[in-house]
Formats: structure tokens, sequence, C-alpha cells
């Protein structure tokens, strides 16, 4: 989604902003911009469509030197009107007020043509240019540009995170959050703004993270925060850990590669301190969590995309390893129903951000019925985010940042999260005895190493991928907890080789799917050695009758061998019910990924795609 990046200090904010822009590409961006205030007191914006090197380009062929210490940036991804250069951010009122926004006013049409009626003239087709003109607008009844956008505020409807500069007032950056995540980098004599801290890495490692209807006032020295009763408030700085080095490409490709590659010590990091050597420490959901999962009588999962799948394949583990019912649920739908919800359930939400609208909004709805004795859980990768500070309990994956659109390291995490807190529920509530939790103890420390074998396996599945060099359309098969991998396969294949892809369960292709079976749908299949194999290879004997070429993972242990339309990686072995999924999971993302460079695709930056979902 959009990102955002201000600052204001002593130097030249210019080359700052630039750099945050290039560290939120990730997010998906059709268009950018910068405005800043210059020496001369005069608001100076470029904008450009395309890659932020344009804008740069722009910048540099402007007529007078683009320099000032206090300015706004944004890269954006079309909501309300075309990708276009008039309707990229910044966005200016008469020359006074500038604006970048991430997020939806969703009554923007009636502010509109109220301000149309008092005189404004409307530049572009977005909802942003009536936050512009609503703070002018307050600014003829006060000087004070911090009491002009809080009255403002109070117009809007939807979701927004805000900065705000004003000829009027040119040593103060105004930020303000509502259902977009922004956060205040703290320097020495400066101060910043970014929707991710990642933009931010190269000049602090100090920041303020805005709670929900927090508005901030920053200047050089100071930084005011009130909350949403405009009450003065202190919000605590944290130290983060990453480093400047941690979102760069290093001797990788594309970030999806160097991420899937990163997997091994994204699972070691995502279980250390949280288990020992044969038991799960149920105290690292939190301290209430032991009293908690003691009374839950069945899970309910809420999730969009990727982390859906991830809630997909704990649904097989609840069931079968801790007898408890459990409910998947995309938060698209959730959000917009009247679902019927048991007491004694456990309201789970999974997020690789913590700030995907859909799934934020889900959380906020069961939290509004004030339902008794329905605690809130969330997994996700980022320690002050929205779903984690709404949440009862939370998990966190320590994932680290991850770039690529595509997601990687995050539904591994969510995976070995989601196995903790299925072992953690059984071990409390004495569905799982010692024996079985120590068994998957050992399979999640086994993981890495699996991960890692899989990973070796790159140069032929590298192979494998030119059989989709003309093709259109592909089927993933798969059951058991290997149908949602397959899903999370096709997802990615889709994502990023802009190929169509479906996935099904093996056992339904006689009930439809088998139809488009021909020599241009390849079939991609997830053959582990389990109770279904047998019944897998009856349904890959059906594709090949067909004339379908197949394309099978299997366990080195597995008898399936290449033959004509069979292509067979034998690509892991010893692995269980809890680490299989995951290990096979990696195989696909390969695939997915060396397709995509096959067809030329940009890898991780897909088009129409965006990494965080923060508005509907």
């Amino acid at each position: 989604m959009c990102g955002i990046v201000g600052g204001i200090a002593e130097r030249s904010v210019t080359p700052i902003l630039l750099e945050g822009l290039r560290r939120l590409e990730y997010r998906g961006y059709d268009s950018s911009g910068i405005a800043l205030l210059d020496v001369n007191n005069v608001i100076q914006r470029v904008r450009a469509l395309g890659k932020i090197k344009q804008l740069e380009n722009k910048i540099e062929q402007a007529p007078t030197p683009f320099v000032g210490n206090i300015g706004i940036a944004h890269t954006r991804w079309a909501t309300h009107g075309i990708p276009s250069e008039n309707n990229a951010h910044p966005h200016i009122c008469n020359n006074k007020i500038a604006v970048v926004h991430n997020g939806i006013i969703e009554n923007y049409q009636a502010l509109k043509r109220a301000q149309l009626t008092a005189g404004y003239r409307f530049t572009s087709e977005t909802d942003t240019e009536v936050i512009a003109h609503a703070i002018h607008q307050q600014l003829e009844t006060t000087d004070d540009l911090l009491q002009a956008v809080t009255q403002t505020l109070s117009e809007f409807e939807g979701a927004y995170a805000l900065g705000v500069i004003a000829l009027n007032d040119p040593d103060t950056l105004i930020a303000s959050k509502k259902g977009s995540p922004l956060v205040i980098g703290v320097g020495i004599g400066e101060c910043f703004i970014a929707s991710d801290i990642s933009a931010l890495l190269p000049v602090t490692q100090h920041f303020i993270f805005l709670e929900e209807g927090d508005i901030a006032k920053l200047t050089r020295q100071s930084i005011e925060i009130y909350d949403l009763n405009g009450h003065r408030v202190e919000r605590p700085v944290k130290v983060s850990s990453l480093s400047v080095t941690a979102v760069e490409l290093g001797e990788h490709r594309h970030y999806m590669h160097k991420e899937i590659f990163e997997q091994p010590q994204a699972v070691i990091d995502t279980l250390e301190g949280r288990i020992t050597q044969d038991k799960v420490l149920v105290s690292t959901f939190g301290p209430q969590a032991e009293a908690i999962f003691k009374d839950i009588e069945q899970l309910h999962i809420i999730a969009c995309g990727t982390s859906y799948h991830a809630g997909l394949v704990a649904k097989y583990w609840v069931e079968d390893i801790i007898s408890l019912p459990c409910q998947v649920e995309v938060a698209s739908e959730f959000r917009y129903r009247n679902p019927v919800i048991k007491n004694n359930t456990l309201f789970v939400t999974i997020s690789q951000s913590g700030e995907t609208a859909d799934t934020l909004a889900a959380l906020q709805k069961i939290k509004k019925r004030e339902l008794k004795n329905i605690p809130t859980l969330t997994i996700c990768n980022v320690a002050e985010s929205s779903l984690t500070r709404e949440s009862d309990l939370s998990y966190l994956t320590h994932a680290g940042p991850e770039i690529g659109v595509a997601s990687t390291k995050a539904f591994t995490t969510q995976l070995v999260a989601l196995a903790l807190l299925i072992s953690s529920i059984g071990k409390v509530k004495r569905t799982l005895n010692a024996k079985r939790e120590a068994k998957i103890v050992s399979g999640l420390q086994k993981l890495p190493n699996l991960i890692a074998s899989a990973l070796t396996h790159e140069k032929e599945i590298e192979a494998i991928a030119q059989l989709f060099a003309d093709k259109q359309h592909a089927l993933f098969l798969g059951r058991g907890t290997m149908y949602p991998i397959a899903m999370e396969g096709a997802l990615k294949l889709k994502e990023i080789s802009y190929i169509h892809a479906e996935a099904y369960p093996a056992g339904e292709l006689k009930h439809g799917p088998l139809a488009l079976i021909d020599e241009n749908m390849p079939a991609v299949a997830i053959a582990p050695l389990d109770d279904l194999l047998d019944k897998l290879k009856s349904n890959l004997q059906e594709v090949k009758a067909r004339g379908g070429q197949m394309i099978v993972f299997e366990d080195e242990k597995s008898d399936i061998s290449s033959e004509a339309g069979f292509r067979v990686i034998k690509a892991t072995t010893n692995v269980g019910r809890i680490t299989a999924p995951i290990t096979y999971n990696i195989l696909l993302q390969l695939l997915s990924y060396h397709v995509a460079l096959i067809k030329g695709t940009d890898v991780d930056q897909p088009r129409n795609l965006a990494k965080s979902v923060t508005v509907e």
C-alpha cells in the first residue's frame, strides 16, 4: 500500500526522503512525489509516474535546487483516480498546504461538493485532495497548524495516515494516524515519520509507534503527541534491533530469493526462547495464556491471503492433534456477516504486518460485541502493530523484514507459531501428552535443517520451471494439509508470474477440474509419505491418462518415478505431520520464483499488488 516518509532537520531532507521512498518500494506503488519548504519558504513539489528513479531524474533536472530542511514524500498505489502525475502525492492547496496520505477518506465526495461550493479548485481525482483543502479552510480561522489539522480530522470518515507541512508554520511537521500505520523516527535535532521503520533505518533506530487516533506535532527539538480525545500523551521510544543491512539484497538478485533462503534462520529465531529440549513454553503467548487456554473449547482463525492458508493448515492440526473444533475464515468475508461465535472460543488473527485492514476490522468487530470469554490472540511479525496492541495475547514471529510482496518467510514462521500454539493449548488442556509434545518439539528443532535441505534442490526446480515458459494455466493438487499448501503454491505462481493457477483437493479431480487437463495445463502435486499417498497416486494416474504433464514433489522414500508425463523431484524425507507442509512449501516458493524469472516479470513488486493491504 502507499508509503509515507517525512522529516524536519537542520540538514536538507531531500536525500533522506528519497532513500526512504526506495526502502518503501516493496509496499507497491505506481507513482511517487516529494514536497518541501525551500530556503525561501516556498513549497516546491516534484511528482513522477513509475519507479523512484523517474522522480530522482526530475529532481536533478529541476530549474532550481530542490533543497529544504522540512518535507514530505509518498509512493502512491492507486485507489481513487488512475495512476497519473496529477493524482500522485503530495497534494497542495493554494501553495500553502502540502499533504501526503495513506488510506481512504470514505466521505470525500460530500466534502468535495462542499469545497467546490466554497470556491476550492481540484486538480486531481483523489480523495486526498479534500484533506489539503479542509486544512487550508481551518487555517483561515487559526494560525496554529496543529489546531487546524486536529479540527479537520473530525470531518473525515475512513482511514488515514497523514503528513502535513504548511507555509505559515515552517518549523512544524504534523502527523496523524487512524487505521493506517505510521511511526515517528527520533534523531538528534531532527525528527521523521514513515509508514514503517525500514524507511528510516539509515537515520535512526529510535522509534515512537503512534496509536489509533494519535496526532503529533514534530519540530527539530520536540515531539508533542495528543490522543483521540485531545489529551497530551507520552508514547514510549522503542529501540529497533534491525540494522540498515537487514533490508538490503546482499548477494541475491531479488528480495524474494533472499527471503526464501533466510527461512532456516527465521525458524530458529521464531523458536528461540519458546521451547526447551522437549517442551513448549506456554507463557511465550503471554502471562495469561495458560488460564485462557484452559477454558477454550474451539478456535476461530481469521486472516487474508497467505496468512489464511496458514490458518487452513492449522485447522488440520487443531482437529487432528488436540481434538478441538476449528473454523478458518477470510477476514474480508467475516467482517461483513453476522457470525455466530460460541462462548469459550479463542479468536485468532494472523497477519504479517499486523495492520491488514480487514483482519483488524474483524478483530474490532468481535471486541465491540463484548462477548463473554472470547479471548483474542494475534500472530504477526510487528511488535507495535495495531493487531498486537488490540489483542489479549500475541505471538511475534521474528521473521525479520520481508520486502518481497509475495510472502515467504512470514508464512513459514506463521506455521511454526501455529504449531506452538496448538501444542501449548493441547498441553494445558491435557489433550497432548508429554511424549507427543516432545515429538512435535523435536520436529520443529529439525525444521531449519529440513528447509536447508529442500533449498539444495533449487537447480532441479529451475530446470522444471522451463516447462512453464509457454504456459498460461496450472493446477496444484494436494490432500490433507497439502491442500492448503497447494493453494499457497498456486497463489505464489499467480502473484509473481501472472500465470492463472488453481488449487484443488486431489480427490476432487473427477468433480470438475479433470475437464481442464490437457498438454497445456501442467499439474503440480505434493506427495508426502503419508496415509493418503496411495490415493494421491491414483489421482496422478488420472491426470497422466488424459495427456497432462505432472510435476510431483515427493518424499525420497515414495516410489513415484520420473517417466513420460511425470517429472519427479525427490525433495525431502523424515518429515512429520507438522514439518511436512512447511518443508514442501519451500519447494513451491522456489518453483514460482524461477517461473517468474522465465516469464520476465517483476518478482519483488508484481503488478497491481501491495505488500501491506491497509485499506479495503
